[in-house]
């Protein structure tokens, strides 16, 4: 081994199925599970974990394809590790299940460098602040207006200031579920909304015009990701009061550029379990400063807690209800909301957290 060398000696890959507490949905699709894919990497003695919330054939492409890739690699040349994975998938696309595998084996990486370290990871990529504000994230559009009133004002009263709901499937229905949420929440407390891309454009602007008057600050994918122009369209119509937010299906760091570019949000939002993992996370939240925009987290707050420290231009997380749910049922070490933000526990090393892999073993459905 070269002075400076710390090579990788073992990388693992399983999946976990856990259903939901009942049947969700949102603007567009329906579901009663969840998979995480977890990675672990060793290296010194050390092991780092990563993990990404998708289907368990990113757990098959982290098997067959980027395992090799990452064995007997200098634990420390990230970027290098990084670049010979989104290399590899050239002919596989360096989207969707690419995408996810790499990203979960990234946020490894980033969490073994801390380990062998011994510092917090974001002690590692330096703090810009101490705290990372959240909003509760959920109010499902197969949720009765009682359980919605029920868990948006439950998070407002444990101190989030931010609350959002699901919107699209019912359009018909919105305004009045978005009234019932916003009595629930109260005047202190922003209320945000996801269409995840079910309006088309008139209509999407239409319901901003609405929302705007019921007191609606974000207004989350009227239109899908892909549609740029129609995001441009309805953030150049909608009241200014409205926030338009999107970002979550950024794949790689050439999208995010083009979304700014184009004048489609006015808030970017990134997933580490999507757009390449830390690595990626990172520079889209350089992008975005770049553009003078606020920066978002999407899902998996455990994940994007560390690093959203260390970005000047962050500005919330979602704080995901079912993410925070199995964050909580399997892993150690997980933050816990005070005053509607999360702190890091910096005595801990990496990002914090342990897996814990007696109480995943009943969920296991891969390795």
């Amino acid at each position: 081994m070269k002075s400076g060398e710390i090579n990788i000696s073992d990388v693992k890959v399983s999946a976990y199925t856990i259903p939901t507490d009942a049947p969700e949905s949102d603007g567009t699709i329906e579901w009663n599970s969840t998979t995480l894919v977890l990675v672990t990497i060793t290296a010194a003695d050390k092991t780092g974990i990563g993990y990404s919330y998708a289907d368990v054939s990113s757990a098959f492409f982290v098997e067959k394809n980027l395992k090799k890739i990452v064995l007997g690699k200098n634990a420390f040349d990230i970027p290098w590790i990084h670049k010979s994975m989104h290399d590899s998938v050239r002919n596989d696309s360096d989207s969707g299940i690419p995408a996810m595998a790499i990203s979960a084996t990234d946020n490894a990486l980033w969490d073994l460098k801390a380990k062998i370290l011994e510092l917090p990871l974001a002690l590692l990529l330096g703090k810009v602040r101490d705290d990372f504000q959240i909003y509760g994230s959920g109010g499902f559009t197969s949720y009765s207006i009682d359980r919605l009133q029920k868990q948006l004002g439950g998070w407002a009263e444990q101190g989030l200031t931010q609350v959002k709901m699901k919107i699209g499937r019912e359009p018909e229905k919105d305004v009045e579920r978005v009234k019932k949420a916003k009595e629930a929440v109260g005047k202190n407390c922003e209320l945000f909304v996801d269409a995840n891309g079910a309006y088309n454009a008139k209509q999407a602007l239409e319901k901003a015009e609405q929302f705007a008057q019921i007191g609606v600050t974000w207004f989350e994918e009227p239109r899908p990701s892909t549609d740029l122009n129609g995001l441009h369209f309805i953030r150049e119509h909608a009241p200014a009061k409205i926030n338009i937010a999107a970002g979550e299906y950024g794949y790689h760091l050439s999208y995010f550029e083009r979304m700014l570019d184009a004048g489609a949000v006015d808030v970017l939002q990134a997933d580490a379990t999507r757009c390449g993992g830390v690595s990626t996370f990172l520079k889209a939240g350089a992008v975005c400063q770049a553009h003078q925009l606020p920066f978002s987290s999407h899902c998996a707050p455990s994940l994007h807690l560390h690093p959203g420290l260390s970005l000047p231009g962050f500005f919330t997380a979602e704080y995901f209800y079912d993410h925070v749910r199995i964050e909580n049922m399997l892993f150690d070490g997980v933050a816990q909301p005070v005053n509607g933000a999360l702190h890091a526990d910096v005595s801990r090393p990496g990002m914090g957290l342990e897996f814990k892999q007696q109480d995943a073993e009943k969920f296991k459905i891969f390795g």
